[in-house]
């Protein structure tokens, strides 16, 4: 008996023993800062000679390790294991599938701080953040494991009295995953996993900046139990091995989440079928938001101002979920303005792998550095620079929070994802201009409005155009099983990870209808 499906706790570190507990896993992982890992292929461990370097963001002298990189050749030699894989991983029971995925769960809970400590290393996250990547990708194995024995036995549909009909539903084949490093343990392990405990093989391609945390993902689902082949680890170059992944010919499916620009370069090659292809691939895309918060001229202005400063520089800003902008209506505007100025102001910024005193820590590697301070001199000259506006690569990738007040709704600074610590300020002369600045991007993932107003509420819950909107709390959070996660638009194809039809992206629905006698 399986019991019901609950998130994941979070840690609370103001407590003693907890703080301990972290410290001592940092330590342990900063033991193992500068190995070699292999590619894993069809259970095999390979070492290549090129080599991926991932870095500590927050100290650019730190090695977190040399990882293998693929080529096509060893693309190739994935996709056969994984096809090779797939020929008997198709006929498991779903349950005992099912029953991998509650193991690995259970492992990963058992070193949950390990985990969060190389999030904290190698994508530059401070505890809490780390803590909650961690905790989502226990959820996503302990939910997706739980739909799959609720899909298990397909459908019940209609039979006449000459017949038995049954729906059921069948894995795809061999998928890609191509996760991104924002969440580097969360979403590489849920896109992973998914496809599996449906069935289907997997070759996994890491992000570039954060592939050790994927490999250690590998070590716990080989632990598991997993079968050689069913999971690939092919790290490597997306004009190299990407490209080709996604042509080939033997690929059913890409799981992708990452930026506009690659996720719209998927799906159109996606799109071509190519020679010995029996199929049309399926998308599965996450691509980014511009999000919104938008405040009323009746909200609670102290929780108001808390949900845009939480939302816009969690994790520096670098989620696709972050508050990039805030729509205030003229009557409250300068008042919340003044008060998320106030609240920027006190956040620390520094490294996190030595304690837990810094709100933010680093933004990814150089190109995010670069891109960040690009937008912010944008911002000055579309704005009123209200704090931050600096950044220091000296030793990490450090950024200032930074506020730009009185900014036009389709300024570039309102329109463009920046994933980083920066937010625009526009101002809305009622409640229906706020919803429509809202609507103005051509983006459409995550909202929330902040207003004690329930006919405005309502008229946002209709009229705000995203996937996952929120009332009287920040845009950021959502949670396994509780706010299943996907936008329109330009944010992607709106597949709503954990939720309860996620599973079906990778399945296929088989109809049997077994007569009793002859037609007439």
């Amino acid at each position: 008996m399986v019991v019901p499906y609950k998130h994941e706790p979070f840690t609370d570190f103001t407590l003693e023993e907890n703080r301990k507990a972290f410290e001592e896993a940092l330590a342990l992982v900063k033991a193992e800062l500068g190995k070699e890992y292999p590619l894993i292929i069809g259970g095999e461990k390979i070492m290549t000679e090129d080599k991926i370097v991932s870095e500590n963001p927050a100290d650019k002298s730190e090695v977190i390790g040399y990882v293998s990189k693929a080529d096509q050749e060893l693309a190739e030699k994935a996709m056969q294991a994984a096809d090779k894989a797939f020929q008997a991983w198709k006929k498991w029971d779903p349950a005992a599938r099912a029953n991998i995925l509650f193991r690995a769960a259970a492992m990963i809970r058992a070193r949950k701080h390990e985990f969060s400590a190389y999030l904290v290393y190698e994508a530059g996250k401070p505890w809490r953040e780390a803590d909650a990547d961690t905790a989502e990708a226990i959820d996503f194995l302990e939910y997706y494991a739980r739909q799959m024995l609720r899909l298990k036995d397909g459908v019940e549909i209609h039979s006449r009295e000459i017949e038995h009909n049954s729906f059921t539903y069948i894995p795809l084949g061999i998928g890609i995953t191509i996760s991104p490093w924002n969440f580097a343990f969360a979403i590489m392990a849920g896109t992973t996993i998914a496809p599996v405990v449906a069935g289907n093989t997997v070759l996994l391609k890491p992000a570039s900046t954060t592939p050790v945390v994927a490999y250690k993902f590998m070590e716990v689902l080989l632990d598991a139990g997993l079968p050689a082949g069913v999971v690939n680890y092919v790290p490597g170059s997306g004009a190299v091995v990407g490209d080709y992944l996604v042509d080939h010919p033997k690929t059913r499916f890409i799981n992708f989440t990452g930026s506009k620009e690659v996720g719209l370069r998927i799906f159109e090659r996606a799109a071509k079928v190519h020679e010995r292809q029996i199929w049309l691939k399926r998308v599965v895309a996450e691509m980014g938001g511009k999000d919104t918060i938008v405040v009323d001229n009746d909200a609670d202005l102290e929780l108001a101002a808390d949900a845009i400063t939480q939302s816009a520089f969690g994790f520096s800003g670098q989620k696709c979920s972050a508050c990039s902008r805030a729509v205030i209506h003229e009557d409250v505007y300068d008042e919340v303005l003044e008060k998320v100025v106030a609240r920027t102001k006190k956040l620390t910024v520094g490294p996190t792998y030595r304690d837990n005193a810094n709100f933010m820590g680093p933004v990814n590697d150089q190109a995010a550095f670069d891109k960040v301070l690009d937008y912010i001199e944008i911002g000055k000259q579309e704005g009123r620079l209200m704090t931050g506006g600096d950044g220091d690569s000296s030793k990490g990738y450090f950024i200032q929070p930074t506020i730009f007040a009185d900014v036009d709704p389709k300024a570039r600074l309102m329109q463009e994802e920046i994933f980083g610590p920066v937010v625009a300020f526009s101002k809305a002369k009622d409640f229906d201009h706020a919803i429509a600045i809202a609507n103005n991007t051509e983006y459409g993932l995550t909202g929330a409005v902040i207003s004690n107003n329930r006919e405005h509420l309502e008229q946002a819950r209709e009229e705000f155009h995203v996937g996952n909107l929120y009332f009287n709390r920040g845009c950021t959070a959502a949670i396994v099983g509780y706010q299943p996660f996907g936008g329109f638009n330009m944010s992607g194809t709106d597949s709503k990870a954990g939720g309860p039809d996620y599973l079906l992206h990778f399945l296929q629905a088989k109809t049997v209808s077994d007569m009793f006698k002859p037609s007439i």
